[in-house]
């Protein structure tokens, strides 16, 4: 049970020693703002990166030359690049997946034009076929998708964007008009709804173009696809990965007992892959917390001993007019469990503020991390306790005429 009058008291102490306690209370303040706002900070990250992914649709997985988290290394530089042949091998051979598209991407594009209007930000063309909109979650606003048949034929159309039809058609209909993209022209055939951002890549300034139209205008070099492909049901993904790398490597002609040279990735493993990085990020910053921590408790220690020096006489006071060994014990422990929790709760504060200050510009929910912040103010106590029992045993042991005599 609490015990009002030593919290009355532990407040006093505090307040009549206003520097000292805020020089205390800051070493525990930045110890846990460090361990919270990065727990903040990464559970919000993910809870974006979530959400994110999994607009792009649970049953989707891909297949690419190179990891979406490991680019670099020779073991991917000496890679052959995935074509537009091995995805209609695939395709021909594959029976677990619903629908498969290719996703040719070109980044040297700058600009759409439309009359005397140009978009002033990077445009990103992309060659696909029909399923590329499904299998990532979008859909179209305006107009119609791209068909086998505009593939079939390689025709000059291309969808939009939500961002390059308020940018090149802010008054009239885009459906019908034509427009440049990167130098080559293009009737528009329809509109993508918004989609926003996707880890910081914003995805309303698509162009999607038939995959056989951008073959045939960007060299060899420029034809690295990526590879889509949705499966009907959720239990159906892992088989129809191994299904994928089974196709693949006969494909690409790897040799019993080598190594992929492709990878397949799902949006789980992506998410997992995340969460592993993620995780050592909060515990190396958690860690510069925790000591941190030890060095406020260390600072706490000092503070509680040289109040205990202070206060020898009153003390003495306490012991004459009947205060027991536990009281003053009591006492002083109070004190320093008080001062580390308004150290605590202030650092929690602080640093699920600064935590969510990546949540505003990502749009994603307020995140309090319960747990780490219960975690926390058990933690606070946890050294207050450690560095005060010395202190406030030493407080305890003194005897009260030697202690009355102390000037």
């Amino acid at each position: 049970m609490v015990n009002l009058e030593f919290v009355r008291l532990a407040w006093d102490t505090v307040r009549s020693h206003k520097l000292r306690s805020a020089l205390t209370l800051l070493g525990i303040v930045i110890g846990v703002f460090a361990i919270i706002v990065a727990v903040t900070a990464v559970q919000v990250v993910e809870t974006s990166v979530v959400n994110t992914v999994e607009s792009f649709g649970t049953t989707t997985f891909s297949i690419s030359s190179r990891s979406s988290f490991s680019q670099s290394g020779t073991r991917y530089r000496a890679r052959k690049n995935l074509t537009y042949d091995h995805m209609l091998q695939y395709k021909e051979q594959a029976e677990l997946v619903e629908a498969i598209s290719p996703q040719l991407t070109v980044t040297s594009v700058r600009e759409a034009r439309f009359g005397d209007r140009k978009t002033d930000l990077v445009v990103q063309p992309v060659g696909t076929n029909e399923h590329w909109v499904d299998n990532n979650g979008f859909s179209v606003e305006r107009g119609r998708n791209l068909t086998s048949t505009d593939i079939h034929l390689a025709r000059p159309v291309v969808v939009i964007g939500y961002e390059l039809d308020e940018m090149l058609f802010p008054s009239v209909s885009a459906v019908g008009k034509s427009i440049t993209v990167g130098g080559h022209r293009y009737r528009v055939i329809g509109v993508l709804a918004r989609k926003g951002e996707t880890f910081g890549e914003n995805m309303d300034r698509l162009a999607l173009v038939p995959i056989t139209r951008m073959i045939s205008i960007y060299s060899a070099g420029a034809r690295n696809l990526r590879i889509q492909a949705r499966t009907a049901h959720m239990n159906l993904l892992d088989d129809a990965m191994e299904e994928a790398i089974g196709i693949l490597r006969l494909v690409r002609g790897v040799q019993p007992g080598d190594e992929n040279n492709f990878e397949v990735e799902s949006n789980e493993s992506l998410l997992d892959e995340f969460r592993n990085l993620a995780s050592r990020f909060a515990a190396g910053v958690a860690a510069v917390g925790l000591i941190t921590l030890l060095t406020a408790g260390i600072g706490i220690m000092n503070i509680m001993l040289v109040s205990v020096t202070e206060r020898t006489r009153e003390i003495g006071i306490r012991k004459a007019v009947g205060a027991r060994r536990n009281d003053v014990l009591a006492q002083f422990l109070y004190e320093a469990v008080f001062l580390c929790q308004i150290g605590g709760l202030l650092g929690i504060l602080v640093g699920i503020l600064g935590g969510n200050i990546v949540g505003f510009f990502t749009k994603t929910p307020f995140v309090f991390p319960w747990l780490w912040a219960f975690g926390a103010v058990l933690g606070v106590s946890f050294v207050a306790m450690v560095f005060g029992v010395y202190p406030a045993y030493k407080a305890a042991k003194l005897d009260p005429i030697e202690a009355l005599r102390h000037e």
